[in-house]
């Protein structure tokens, strides 16, 4: 059988690990050649010898626009060109509220979660006119879609990376790339941690921890995982989302359909207890 991407090259950023490392497992599995840039050498060294061939590991700190511009190159020198970007890379901040933030820290989250992917599709462009076309993947969140989800700094960076891939959507798909994003919402992955200050080594384990107990905080009683997300960008690297682009895809098992209450049968709705209050009593 065919794979959903015979013939295609992707890069896929952060894919060492967590969303990324999903990614890169099943675009090879269905027929792509994958260049993963990442910034953990050993981990990608160790996808280069589990794909000899068909992964190609290259060092990217999303910050440096010449490290990703020799990414892209490294698909063209490695594959013969490019048809698929998913900037994925991403970190977050400590939960910290709008009188705690610094300068520094701002710029470093939006260096990373904004600029990085801007700078991805300004070099991968070039790339993808040469093939014909392409598709390009941006990875927001949920966070950037409703206040609660996330630090302050990294939700209104993934607001900005849902309005940048519809502009560019918009100023691309006549040169047949298409963009889109993915707002994942609870995946278990290590990014959690990291909010909390966590080194990586912790967080990583912290990522188990959320497996185990994610089930029962939305509405879909299963844990969001890395594949979760990775079938969500096959469907829009693959030639079935040939008329999808300017849009968002929300995968996050229903978590941000409402309140708890929209969904959960043990909890009582604050209007039908305002309401309830409100109701005159029986008469006799």
């Amino acid at each position: 059988m065919a794979g959903r991407l015979d013939g295609k090259v992707a890069l896929i950023t952060g894919g060492a690990s967590g969303i990324g490392l999903g990614a890169v497992e099943l675009f090879v599995a269905e027929g792509a050649k994958v260049v993963a840039a990442d910034i953990q050498d050993e981990k990608g060294a160790m996808l280069e010898k589990r794909f000899p061939g068909q992964v190609a590991y290259a060092h990217c700190d999303v910050t440096s626009e010449a490290e990703i511009e020799a990414a892209l190159q490294k698909a063209k020198t490695e594959f013969g060109g490019l048809d698929i970007l998913f900037n994925n890379a991403g970190i977050s901040d400590r939960m910290t509220s709008i009188g705690e933030i610094t300068a520094d820290g701002w710029s470093w989250i939006f260096d990373i979660l904004v600029r990085g992917p801007a700078l991805g599709m300004k070099h991968a462009v070039p790339l993808m006119l040469e093939r014909g076309g392409g598709s390009i993947i941006n990875t927001a969140s949920i966070a950037g879609l409703q206040a609660g989800f996330g630090p302050i700094a990294y939700s209104t960076a993934k607001a900005g990376v849902i309005h940048m891939s519809r502009v560019a959507a918009a100023q691309l798909s006549p040169q047949k790339i298409r963009v889109n994003a993915i707002c994942p919402g609870l995946i278990a992955t290590s990014i959690f941690g990291a909010s909390f200050g966590l080194p990586r080594e912790v967080a990583d384990q912290m990522a188990a921890r959320v497996a185990e107990n994610a089930a029962a905080a939305q509405p879909v009683p299963k844990a969001g995982l890395p594949d979760d997300i990775a079938q969500a960008a096959l469907y829009l690297a693959s030639d079935a989302a040939a008329f999808v682009s300017g849009t968002h895809i929300v995968v996050d098992g229903g978590i941000t359909v409402g309140g708890r209450h929209s969904w959960d049968p043990n909890m009582v709705s604050p209007f039908a207890t305002i309401l309830g209050d409100l109701t005159p009593p029986a008469q006799s």
